[in-house]
């Protein structure tokens, strides 16, 4: 085990702790953008995190990771593979991975090239990985992110919402899957994010230095721990790192059994409705990470408190911006009352069916 630093010995920050680990249990959440003042140990939690996931099940010999039990993701190469020899590809486990993208990074670096010479003169369609490729079911990890090429930002945000990844040159094609959790940090005082791709990450924290005292002293005390001895500090912390990780792999099984009623479609939709919030994307993203953390806490149904800690995380970015105003802010206070107004005046009950034209069945009569 490299040494780095654990995650459960991280000093405060439980926001941007409880971002990451929801989309570690449910990658196809969309991300999480961190922002903050340097020194608030962002990059930390990122390889941290990356670092206690769970070991992965991968088809063997597969150069991107393809999953053995979701033979409709797998690369071009895996399905030929199988019409090929007409049995099972074996499998085996290996680490989750933590992929690093440099700011400098190109379009071809990320998604991958083919060679058309090869392809041309040998008839052979050879591809180049990219790092999506290496990413696959990892942590894909960008600093500075707000740095980046906007053309960079969407492919990653794009493929972080399809799951694929698709190279197309002069009529050769080749796919593969690009599942990952997409972390994305960044200093504000370097510049912000265009609105059109910040609105594209699922979840952002915004975090500062710790001002208490106490809790500075933590920080002092442990990082000088991990510094003098890295694997006795690592020691000591395993047994809680164990801990979390078998959470983490206890919620992902869990999560296809997470079910949602209709009321909570609705207290998800009106209050996201109400806050004037362009899209639906915010709607979506909070039910995703209301799931997650139901399972993360061994519940079969969302829960009011599963959506507010989602809402929380998905949606102040997503808020329009006051005259003056640096950030849009919303209090957990208000967004209870907004979720209890929305549910109290949807007209079906916590059990209702939509009718063919997508209303409550009821709702005309009780108009």
């Amino acid at each position: 085990m490299p040494n780095i630093f654990p995650f459960t010995a991280i000093v405060g920050q439980e926001r941007m702790k409880r971002a990451l680990i929801l989309n570690a249990i449910y990658s196809q959440i969309g991300g999480v953008l961190i922002r903050g003042e340097r020194g608030t140990a962002k990059s930390t939690a990122a390889r941290a995190l990356a670092a206690l996931l769970p070991d992965i099940e991968v088809v063997q010999d597969c150069r991107f990771g393809c999953d053995p039990d979701m033979p409709a993701t797998w690369c071009t190469e895996c399905r030929e593979r199988a019409a090929g020899n007409g049995t099972t590809l074996p499998r085996t486990k290996h680490q989750t991975r933590f992929v690093d993208l440099p700011v400098s990074a190109t379009e071809d670096r990320v998604v991958g090239t083919l060679d058309i010479e090869q392809a041309i003169q040998k008839g052979v369609r050879r591809f180049e990985p990219g790092v999506l490729a290496s990413a696959n079911r990892g942590l894909l990890y960008v600093d500075e992110v707000n740095l980046l090429d906007d053309h960079v930002v969407d492919l990653l945000l794009d493929s972080a919402a399809m799951g694929i990844n698709v190279v197309e040159r002069e009529g050769i094609s080749f796919s593969h899957p690009a599942r990952f959790i997409l972390v994305g940090t960044m200093n504000p005082e370097e510049g912000d994010l265009r609105p059109q791709l910040l609105d594209r990450f699922a979840f952002a924290v915004d975090i500062q230095g710790i001002r208490d005292q106490m809790a500075r002293m933590q920080i002092l005390e442990r990082n000088l721990q991990f510094e003098s001895d890295p694997e006795g500090f690592r020691a000591e912390w395993e047994p809680h790192e164990q801990q979390l990780s078998r959470e983490i792999d206890r919620a992902r099984h869990m999560l296809p059994e997470v079910k949602y009623r209709q009321s909570d479609l609705a207290s998800i939709a009106g209050m996201v409705g109400g806050l004037g919030i362009d899209g639906h994307r915010a709607d979506i993203v909070i039910l995703k990470g209301a799931r997650a953390h139901a399972a993360l806490n061994s519940r079969e149904y969302i829960t009011k408190e599963d959506i507010l800690l989602a809402a929380e995380l998905a949606l102040p970015h997503r808020l329009k911006r006051q005259p003056f105003q640096e950030d849009g802010s919303i209090s957990s206070q208000d967004l209870s009352e907004r979720l209890d107004r929305a549910e109290s005046e949807f007209p079906g009950g916590d059990d209702a069916e939509f009718d063919e034209e997508g209303e409550p069945s009821g709702a005309k009569k009780k108009r």
